[in-house]
């Protein structure tokens, strides 16, 4: 039973790599959402009846600053307009950024959210998630701040399913690697950006969009059935910039000085002679007789000759008892 149950223990512990396998995929999607923009990405400007500007307009970003308007073709006040992108007024590639304004819209609706106890974002630090509210709106009249905690790659998801409504002078700020081209914004309905706010994300709303007086937009103004209405607004469409890698230390090994070493002469060692003793030779025994070094041969016979006489006594004795 024993060995039954380390053999059943085994295999269990054998699974776990198994289950980790296939549990980590699924935990990393549902962290990263994918929002597919398409060639919405090259556009500052996209609307779908009609675009207004009064005053002095700038568009620009390394992302792409083109406007486009599709199916409608009245463009107000473009001459006061200045872009580094294209304009592009009821053409194909206007229609095209136009359905791929939807398949983006649909994507930024679709991940589940935290639900905000109030729609009121101002003094608020947001960190990377999908967010709504139980108004179904979203507003910032102060100081919202979007901290990535230092991951580049971290995204800021808000879904409004009605307006979203920024007041006259709220910013906006990231912070810890945060960046604008990670912040997506859906709207049900309308936004309206304050006057003079600072405003950062891409906008997709389903109807028309407003950029009050001096309003700065660090993102994108996607209008889907509607219009785009600015005033003397600066749109900056900024690409993701790839995160900064550490840089390796440069050490300096500084070498060893080696040791300079003064060589002591070794004294020549004063060799004493050793006297030669002198040996004394041993006598020559002369004259055929052996020295008197030892017990006389004759004892040794007569001890050989008393252990014969004893077993001689003894084997009698014996056989005479029996």
């Amino acid at each position: 039973m024993k060995k039954v149950n380390k053999i059943k223990a085994f295999s269990a512990i054998a699974l776990l790599p198994l289950l980790a396998i296939f549990l980590y995929p699924a935990s990393s999607d549902a962290a990263a959402p994918t929002i597919n923009q398409g060639t919405t990405t090259s556009f500052g400007v996209l609307a779908a009846t009609t675009i207004t500007n009064t005053g002095p307009t700038t568009i620009n970003g390394t992302a792409g600053a083109n406007i486009g308007l599709a199916p409608g073709s009245a463009f107000t006040g473009s001459s006061t307009v200045t872009t580094s992108g294209v304009l592009h007024i009821s053409d194909a590639t206007a229609t095209t950024a136009q359905t791929d304004l939807v398949t983006a819209f649909n994507d930024i609706s679709a991940p589940t959210p935290t639900v905000l106890a109030s729609p009121e974002l101002a003094s608020h630090v947001i960190t990377p998630g999908t967010y709504s509210t139980g108004a179904g709106t979203f507003a910032n009249s102060g100081a919202l701040t979007l901290d990535a905690q230092g991951d580049a790659n971290a995204v800021f998801i808000f879904q409004a399913a009605s307006t979203l409504i920024t007041s006259a002078g709220s910013t906006m700020t990231l912070v810890n690697g945060a960046q604008a081209c990670n912040v997506y914004w859906k709207v049900g309905s309308s936004a309206t950006l304050g006057t003079n706010s600072t405003f950062i994300g891409h906008i997709y709303a389903l109807t028309s969009i407003t950029a009050d007086s001096g309003a700065n937009i660090q993102g994108q103004l996607l209008a889907r059935t509607g219009a785009v209405n600015l005033n003397a607004n600066i749109i900056s469409n900024p690409a993701c910039a790839a995160p900064t890698p550490t840089p390796t230390p440069t050490v300096t090994t500084t070498p060893t000085p080696t040791p300079t070493v003064s060589a002591t002469p070794t004294p020549t060692p004063v060799v004493t002679p050793t006297p030669t003793p002198v040996v004394t030779p041993t006598p020559t025994v002369t004259g055929g007789k052996l020295p008197k070094t030892g017990s006389p041969w004759y004892n040794l016979l007569a001890v050989a000759f008393g252990m014969v006489l004893l077993g001689g006594i003894g084997f009698t004795t014996r056989k005479v008892l029996r």
